[in-house]
C-alpha cells in the first residue's frame, strides 16, 4: 500500500492485529523491525499506517482484520484530520451510491490516476444533489487533496460493497461520534422522531442548526422533497449534507453559516422547521441585528437567544407551516422574555409547550421542553394553548427515557389538537388552557405551572396496597437474611485470574458498546440492579447479547460488583464499560464465579486510578482454583445474598413510594392526618 501519510496509534495497532496495547508494547522492545514513529509524543506516539500494515503482514498478524477496522483507521489517522477524511469518503460514496459504474472505471488503475479522476466525476454527481448555493457545504475536492486519500476511498467503496453506501457511512460517522462524544451535542433518534411527527408531513424541510443532521434525517420521505440545513461549523455542514444524500432521493440542500447573522435561505418559505438550537447563547448578533425583519413578535433580549431562534424558524415558515424547537425549561419562564411570549400567544403562534422527561436530550440533568408553533395565516378568536407533561416515560438510571409512554402521551395529545385548535384534559398529562389565562405578569408557560398532578398520593387505597406490598416484601427480607456464619481459619486456596481461566478456555470474554440496539444492559443498571433501561447508536456491528448464566462486571466507578444474568435480562445487548464473561459450566459456576470477582480485596488489587475515576481490568480479578461441587456449595449461598440484596433493594423503593405518597396524600387532602 502507498504511504499516504496516514498516522495510527498503539491502541490502533493492537485493534488492528487483534491484541492488547500491552502486545504492541512488546512488539517494539522485542523486534527491531517494528516500525519507527512518525508523530505524536514520547508517551503517545503514532505511527505510519502503511508501514505498521507492511509489518503486520509480514509477522502474519493481519490476516483476519476486520475490513471496517482498517478503513476506521485511515479515518482516525488521515492526514488533515478525520473530518476531512469521513467528507472525501463520503463524497465517494455518493459516487458509488448514485453512479457506481463511474467509480469503477475510475478506480480501476493507480492512485494518481483515481486522484486525477475523481473530482470531475464527482462534481457530476454532487452539484445536482446539493445545487448551488451562496455558500455551499460540500465543494469538491481537488486531486492534490484526494491523493493521499487514495487507500481510504479504495476501502470505503470495499466497505459500500459490504454494508451498502448509507450504511458505510452511517459506521464511519458513528464511529466519529462515539470517539469525540464532547465536541458534539447530538440530538437522539428517538426525539427526532418525535419532533418529525409532530412537524407532520412536508415537502420542504428547514434545519437552521443542523448539526449532525438528525432532525432532518428523521423526516418522513415524501415525493419532491426538499430538505434545507444550514450550520456555523463547515464540518458538521458538509457531514450533514453527505448523510441526506445517502439516506435519501430527496434535493438537499445544505450551507454553512451563522443562521441568524448570515441566513443561507432568507428567501425559503418551509412546510416545516425542525431545530435543535444552541442553549444560553449570549453572542448571538444581539447588537447587529436589532432592525432584523425577523423580530415580528418583538426584539429578543441579549439573554434570550433561544427566542431569537423561535422567531427565526416563524419567518421560514409560510403560512400555516409548522415549527418545532427544543428548549430549555427556563425559555418559558424567563421575565426577560415575558412580552415576547405573550405575544406569540395573543397572535396564536405558539401552539404547544411539551415538557420532556429528564435524559431525553443533553443536557441530560434538566428535563427540556419542545415548543410546537405554527405561523399563523389569520389570529384565532378565542386561542389556546396545549400543555403536556411527558414525565411518566422517566425511568431509574441513565438509559433515557421509555419513549414508547413519552410518544404515546405526546402525540395523544398534539394530534386532536392539531386537527381542531383543542383537546380533552387528561390529569396530569395534558391541558388545553386558554390564552387569556396565561396572559399575567409572568406569561409563565412551563407545563408543571399549570398541570398538578390528581391524588398524587394515590388515594387511600392505592396506599394501602403499596403498604401491603411493603409489609410482604419485608417479610420476604426477614426470611432471606443470611444465617450466622461459623468462624473458620481463613482459607488458603491456589489462585488463578480471569485471564488465565480465559486463555485456557474455562470463559469467554466480551466487551459491550456495539449497535444498534434499543434494550441495553448499562453498567448502572448492573450497579442499580435493575431492568436494562439505554440504547446504543448504529455502529456498523453486531452487538454483544447476554445469555442467562453470563457473569456482568462494570469497569468504571470503583464498585465491588458482579452480576448473574437472569433469564429476564438475557437477549439484551451488552452496554459500554460492561465486561461479560461467559463461563464453561463444566469448568465454573457463575453464581461461584460472581461470588468472588465482588470480592473487596479483590477488586481493590485488580483496579488502577486515574485523577477522576477509578477502572477495573477485569482480567487481573482473582478466585479459588477449587472442584466444581465445591464451587456449586459457594455458589448457593452467593446466590442466596443475592436474593436478600435483590429483596432489600425493592423494600427500598417501595418504602420511597410510600413514603412519597403519604406526603403528596396529606399536601393534596386525599389523605386526612388521622
Amino acid at each position: 500500500m502507498q504511504d499516504n501519510g496516514t498516522e495510527v496509534t498503539a491502541a490502533g495497532i493492537a485493534r488492528l492485529a487483534g491484541v492488547g496495547r500491552a502486545a504492541v508494547s512488546n512488539w517494539r522492545r522485542r523486534h527491531a523491525d517494528f516500525p519507527k514513529p512518525v508523530g505524536g509524543t514520547e508517551t503517545s506516539p503514532s505511527f505510519a499506517l502503511a508501514e505498521v500494515e507492511d509489518w503486520l503482514r509480514r509477522q502474519g498478524k493481519l490476516a483476519e482484520v476486520p475490513l471496517r477496522e482498517r478503513v476506521w483507521q485511515h479515518i482516525a489517522g488521515h492526514p488533515e484530520g478525520p473530518v476531512t477524511a469521513l467528507v472525501h469518503a463520503g463524497c465517494v460514496l455518493v459516487l458509488v451510491h448514485d453512479r457506481p459504474t463511474v467509480w469503477q472505471e475510475a478506480s480501476a488503475g493507480s492512485d494518481e490516476r483515481l486522484a486525477a479522476l475523481l473530482p470531475t466525476a464527482l462534481e457530476q454527481v454532487l452539484t445536482p444533489r446539493f445545487g448551488v448555493l451562496r455558500q455551499p457545504a460540500v465543494a469538491t475536492p481537488t486531486s492534490a487533496r484526494l491523493l493521499p486519500s487514495a487507500p481510504l476511498l479504495r476501502g470505503a467503496a470495499d466497505l459500500a460493497a459490504e454494508l451498502g453506501a448509507p450504511g458505510a457511512y452511517e459506521f464511519l460517522l458513528g464511529r466519529h461520534l462515539d470517539a469525540n462524544p464532547r465536541q458534539y451535542t447530538l440530538t437522539p433518534p428517538d426525539l427526532a422522531a418525535l419532533m418529525a411527527d409532530l412537524a407532520g408531513p412536508a415537502r420542504s424541510v428547514l434545519d437552521p442548526a443542523c448539526g449532525t443532521g438528525a432532525l432532518l434525517c428523521a423526516v418522513a420521505p415524501a415525493p419532491g422533497q426538499e430538505l434545507h440545513g444550514q450550520d456555523s461549523d463547515p464540518s458538521l455542514a458538509a457531514l450533514t449534507a453527505l448523510r441526506l444524500a445517502l439516506h435519501r432521493k430527496a434535493a438537499v440542500r445544505t450551507a454553512v453559516g451563522d443562521s441568524l447573522r448570515a441566513d443561507a435561505f432568507d428567501t425559503l418559505r418551509a412546510d416545516a422547521v425542525l431545530c435543535h438550537p444552541p442553549f444560553n447563547e449570549r453572542n448571538w448578533g444581539h447588537d447587529e441585528l436589532a432592525y432584523d425583519p425577523r423580530w415580528e413578535y418583538g426584539f429578543p433580549a441579549r439573554t434570550e437567544s433561544e427566542l431569537a431562534w423561535v422567531q427565526h424558524a416563524l419567518a421560514r415558515l409560510k403560512d400555516g407551516g409548522t415549527a418545532v424547537l427544543l428548549m430549555p425549561p427556563a425559555a418559558a419562564s424567563r421575565r426577560s422574555g415575558r412580552r415576547i411570549r405573550a405575544d406569540l400567544l395573543r397572535r396564536g403562534a405558539l401552539r404547544a409547550v411539551i415538557a420532556l422527561p429528564v435524559g431525553a436530550a443533553p443536557p441530560y440533568n434538566i428535563p427540556l421542553h419542545l415548543w410546537v408553533l405554527r405561523r399563523p395565516e389569520r389570529a384565532p378568536a378565542q386561542p389556546e394553548l396545549l400543555l403536556t407533561d411527558a414525565g411518566a416515560g422517566a425511568v431509574e438510571g441513565r438509559g433515557g427515557p421509555d419513549w414508547g409512554v413519552v410518544r404515546t402521551a405526546v402525540l395523544d395529545a398534539w394530534r386532536p389538537f392539531a386537527r381542531t385548535g383543542t383537546a380533552p384534559d387528561v390529569p396530569g398529562v395534558s391541558r388545553c388552557v386558554p390564552v387569556i389565562e396565561l396572559l399575567d405578569d409572568d406569561v409563565d408557560l412551563a407545563p408543571a405551572r399549570h398541570l398538578p398532578p390528581p391524588s398524587a398520593g394515590g388515594g387511600a387505597e392505592e396506599l394501602a396496597a403499596l403498604r401491603t406490598r411493603l409489609d410482604d416484601t419485608l417479610r420476604l427480607t426477614a426470611d432471606l437474611t443470611p444465617p450466622p456464619a461459623d468462624t473458620a481459619a481463613r482459607a488458603r486456596w491456589p489462585l488463578t485470574t480471569v485471564g488465565e481461566l480465559a486463555r485456557g478456555g474455562a470463559l469467554v470474554m466480551r466487551t459491550g458498546g456495539n449497535g444498534p440496539h434499543t434494550r441495553v444492559l448499562t453498567d448502572h443498571d448492573v450497579l442499580a440492579g435493575t431492568a436494562p433501561s439505554g440504547t446504543l447508536p448504529e455502529s456498523g456491528e453486531e452487538p454483544v447479547l447476554v445469555e442467562e448464566g453470563d457473569v456482568v462486571v462494570p469497569v468504571l466507578g470503583g464498585g465491588a460488583v458482579a452480576r448473574v444474568i437472569d433469564r429476564g435480562t438475557a437477549g439484551a445487548a451488552l452496554g459500554r464499560n460492561v465486561s461479560l464473561l461467559r463461563p464453561d459450566p463444566a469448568e465454573l459456576d457463575p453464581w461461584f464465579l460472581a461470588g468472588f470477582l465482588r470480592g473487596t480485596a479483590n477488586n481493590r488489587q485488580a483496579s488502577s486510578y486515574a485523577s477522576t475515576a477509578t477502572r477495573l481490568d477485569v482480567r487481573r480479578l482473582q478466585l479459588p482454583r477449587l472442584p466444581l461441587d465445591q464451587q456449586h456449595r459457594y455458589g448457593e449461598r452467593f446466590r442466596a445474598l443475592a436474593a436478600f440484596e435483590d429483596a432489600l433493594r425493592q423494600a427500598g423503593r417501595i418504602g420511597e413510594q410510600l413514603v412519597r405518597g403519604l406526603h403528596d396524600g396529606l399536601t393534596d387532602g386525599t389523605v386526612a392526618p388521622d
